[in-house]
């Protein structure tokens, strides 16, 4: 059994334009989750970002680099269940980032898009132990839906929280209840014996590992 606090992070991603000609805008946000050690109250925090010009992916990214960092200004190591509709985000941080490090981030097709982001969210990574989980995007699911609203809005105003915001997400939801959205419960907070983390990333020069 681990004795690292499990931490829940739900995280979305934004750009408006995607993939069109000249600068788009994107967002990314997320919902974090903890339990209050001395309670066992739910605590809930926010948090977003925004670039002027970007793209889905790599907002993606930033959206798990943000969050990481976030938590890792406590001084902790944690055990964190990450949930994002971004397959490249997943995959990315659950496979393909093991032999990028091993192969300096080189690819037979060249080298490895968004790099400087892999390399930062590497960093962030190896202070925890994370089980990356995906989630189908627009699905009704409450925690993923508030996620894209925070992401989102942070593209179009092109706003930051700066860090860990207390969480709007319960007026949000009762809102979107009161407009007979979002039927569906969110997501009971992870339980340890459900918590699957991925393997540790390869050691490498510069990135810190436990």
């Amino acid at each position: 059994m681990s004795e690292r606090p499990l931490v829940a992070i739900y995280a979305d991603e934004s750009c408006l334009g995607n993939g069109r000609e000249g600068d788009n805008p994107g967002g990314a946000g997320g919902l974090v989750e903890w339990k209050n050690p001395r309670t066992g109250d739910l605590v809930l925090r926010d948090y977003w970002i925004s670039e002027p010009a970007t793209t889905n992916n790599r907002m993606a990214i930033r959206s798990a680099i943000e969050a990481l960092r976030a938590i890792s200004s406590k001084a902790k190591s944690f055990d964190v269940v990450f949930t994002s509709d971004s397959q490249y985000l997943v995959k990315g941080g659950r496979e393909w980032l093991h032999g990028w490090i091993r192969r300096d981030f080189k690819r037979k097709e060249g080298p490895v898009l968004n790099r400087e982001l892999w390399e930062a969210l590497a960093v962030e990574i190896g202070q925890h132990r994370i089980d990356w989980r995906w989630v189908r995007g627009h699905a009704a699911h409450p925690q993923n839906e508030y996620a894209n609203e925070l992401a989102t809005r942070a593209a179009a105003d092109q706003t930051a929280s700066g860090g860990l915001v207390e969480s709007g997400f319960a007026a949000w939801l009762e809102k979107e209840r009161g407009k007979n959205r979002m039927k569906r419960d969110p997501d009971p907070f992870p339980d340890a014996a459900s918590f699957r983390p991925a393997a540790p990333l390869p050691a490498t020069a510069g990135m810190r590992q436990e």
